[in-house]
């Protein structure tokens, strides 16, 4: 699947927000990081799209999933790829 938009707001001592970021570079995917801690536009639009204040929340071409580790990354990257 070919994404036209992913961003991917983390926090910067979030484990699961490296381990997000690791997932995507190690698949050449390309993505704008916005760091919900020092931005506050980045973190009012997170909790706009998510609802919660709990990072990684990633956007996919719309498609949001928040709170999430690699095995759930790759769930919802499965199921994106799937309906493409």
């Amino acid at each position: 699947m070919k994404a036209e938009h992913v961003r991917l707001f983390i926090k910067p001592y979030c484990g699961w927000c490296h381990e997000a970021m690791d997932w995507l570079n190690k698949r050449g995917i390309q993505y704008e990081t916005l760091d919900a801690m020092t931005n506050a536009k980045a973190r009012k639009e997170m909790f706009a799209l998510s609802g919660q204040t709990l990072a990684p929340v990633i956007d996919v071409d719309g498609e949001i999933l928040a709170d999430f580790g690699a095995e759930e990354l790759e769930e919802f990257w499965g199921k994106l790829k799937g309906s493409k």
